[in-house]
């Protein structure tokens, strides 16, 4: 590390939408970063172009937005170690190919696809495993088994080539992570990677020590799937003589059952996204946002997928992770997604938030279905039934009966309340209803169970056959509350039209 500056990135390949592991791997280098009073950035890696999808950059950068991730340099908001596409930066890579083959850290390698497939097939056959490496380089078509007027020639003529690291034979590599202490590697086990193709294109490998290099990164902060990948970058860093950064490995999304790691599929079987926002391309898929779920609960929830805070607090807003944040803190061990929980996390923000505010979203909803209300009147509701919802669209669920009057009734209330007398009993309380003044919740409370009483009625009994004339059902908040918001007129009439309906069994 050149000095103290924390200098982060989040590198995704544009080749599909952003799984909430990757959304995980950006959060964390952001809370790392922010606590540190550092930049970070996000640079988009595209070398391989043929699996780039048109609209992946675009979803990567609206999805980070979504969540509250704010990008300090990248290809949208620009920074002094761009560019930030890796495609745009192709020039820059053969300078660095030029350098590891002059040190001998490197060699080209003429193969072909055919020459290598065959390779694998005799060393199957004898029930080994092939590896391009130090064991079989010299007997195949490569620089270091060749003359010099040879390879040059073949180069000189158009033959397609790569570039492939020169894995050192019987070394100890040694390399340090700060989720996972001390590594160690003997060099003869890995294979000589490619880093270089005769197309002008790098590899993931190359390109990304360079890059990170260049644009000075002080911590590399990546999944566990790269943590194969260390040894080899390790050597990179070494062969051009540069300071390495810090590494840290992040532990794998396991599914619910807690074996494997987590995909869409499981999603999809259990019912759950496994991405932040609608993946809208092709096969299309439902994301977090559209699920119904708040940014600030998403990132909370994924913020404890793998990282202990030390303490029993489960609630942070995005400052107090930043405040808390650190990777010494973060577990080696996979962390098991929790569908369940990521709803609790939901509906803990949800009672958070301000009746006007989820009276604004209602809104929404509601004009879609036709529904025209005030604001005002829609905050009155939502105070009313939102500690039953855990998201925005499940206030329909808990509070369709405010504005659409039933047009059937709960056969199992009307089996067990109706009886005989039921008709003339809530047609009396409708005229008793006419002449309350004011219709509010507790002056119509305290003079129906005055009715209730000197009646000799039972309490329970009417009092459920009048939510069952209102409502349709026996559910929803106080009784009283529903009619003081529905209005005397409404309510009156909805007990005239349900008694109606059930008198005649229609």
């Amino acid at each position: 590390m050149r000095d103290n500056k924390v200098r982060v990135r989040f590198a995704p390949s544009p080749t599909g939408p952003l799984h909430i592991g990757g959304v995980r791997t950006a959060l964390y280098n952001y809370l790392f970063a922010r606590h540190h009073g550092g930049t970070f950035i996000l640079r988009i890696e595209d070398t391989d172009q043929t699996r780039s999808v048109e609209g992946t950059e675009s979803y990567i950068n609206e999805s980070l937005r979504w969540c509250g991730i704010e990008i300090d340099e990248g290809v949208n908001e620009g920074g002094s170690y761009g560019p930030y596409r890796q495609s745009e930066r192709k020039d820059i890579y053969s300078e660095y190919v030029t350098q590891l083959l002059e040190s001998g850290a490197a060699y080209y390698a003429f193969d072909t696809p055919d020459d290598l497939d065959r390779m694998r097939a005799e060393h199957e056959s004898r029930g080994e495993t092939f590896m391009y490496n130090h064991s079989v380089r010299d007997g195949l078509m490569n620089s270091l088994a060749m003359q010099e007027s040879e390879w040059q020639s073949l180069i000189e003529n158009g033959t397609p080539y790569v570039v492939r690291f020169r894995m050192p034979v019987e070394e100890e590599i040694a390399m340090s992570d700060l989720i996972r202490g001390d590594i160690k590697v003997n060099s003869s086990t890995l294979d000589d990677k490619i880093l270089y193709k005769s197309d002008g294109m790098p590899t993931y490998h190359l390109a990304n020590i360079v890059d990170d290099h260049l644009m000075e990164i002080s911590h590399v902060i990546r999944g566990e799937e790269w943590l194969p990948s260390l040894p080899l970058h390790g050597m990179l860093y070494r062969a051009f003589g540069w300071d390495e950064p810090q590494f840290a490995h992040l532990p794998l999304l396991l599914k619910p059952t807690g074996k494997g790691k987590l995909s869409k599929r499981d999603g999809d079987k259990m019912g759950f996204p496994v991405f932040p926002i609608l993946w809208p391309h092709g096969e299309t898929a439902r994301g977090y946002r559209e699920d119904g779920y708040f940014p600030e609960a998403f990132v909370n929830m994924l913020a404890l997928l793998g990282w202990n805070p030390g303490t029993e607090q489960e609630i942070f807003s995005m400052d107090e992770l930043i405040e808390a944040f650190s990777l010494d803190r973060v577990g080696k061990s996979g962390s098991r997604f929790d569908p369940d929980k990521a709803k609790w996390f939901n509906n803990h923000y949800m009672q958070l938030k301000s009746d006007d505010e989820l009276a604004g979203l209602f809104s929404l909803l509601l004009k879609e279905k036709g529904i025209e209300e005030t604001d005002e009147r829609v905050a009155e509701v939502v105070a009313m039934v939102k500690e039953r919802a855990s998201f925005v669209h499940e206030l329909w669920d808990q509070s369709d009966y405010f504005f659409v009057a039933p047009g059937t009734y709960d056969e199992q209330v009307v089996k067990k309340r109706w009886k005989d007398d039921s008709a003339p009993m809530m047609m009396s309380l409708a005229s008793l209803l006419k002449g309350v003044n004011p219709f509010t919740s507790a002056v119509t409370e305290e003079k129906v169970k005055e009715w209730i009483n000197e009646k000799g009625y039972g309490m329970g009994n009417v009092l459920n056959l009048f939510r069952l004339l209102v409502v349709g059902a026996s559910r929803g908040p106080h009784l009283f509350d529903i009619i003081g918001w529905l209005g005397r007129d409404e309510t009156i009439r909805r007990i005239e039209k349900g008694v109606e309906q059930l008198k005649t069994g229609n």
